[in-house]
């Protein structure tokens, strides 16, 4: 057995939203859960140089009542197709903010 010493760490724990995102609407909805799960969200602001990402946290952060530095977009960036990681949030208590803001 082995001497080396080791720590331990607790995990974050929180749940992930799967989006797909809309820019350049007339103004950011909710507008629809498709049939694999993924969130279509509209959203007023451009692509161009992160806005749609500002934007998109921001409007979740309202919708979920969580502060934005809880939300993290951990794929898809560049894309439509974004995965967000909701930290210190269950999976039950997201899908029930989301659909009480759908449009």
């Amino acid at each position: 057995m082995s001497d080396r010493k080791f720590k331990l760490h607790n995990g974050q724990k929180g749940s992930a939203l799967a989006v797909r995102v809309t820019p350049r609407a007339s103004r950011n909805e909710i507008a629809e859960i498709l049939d694999d799960g993924t969130i279509r969200v509209r959203l007023a602001a451009p692509p161009a140089d992160n806005e749609a990402n500002i934007a998109l946290l921001e409007y979740l952060s309202e919708i979920l009542g969580v502060p934005k530095s809880k939300l993290e977009i951990v794929a898809g960036a560049t894309g439509r197709d974004k995965l967000i990681s909701i930290m210190d949030m269950d999976v039950e208590t997201a899908h029930q903010r989301i659909v009480a803001h759908l449009a």
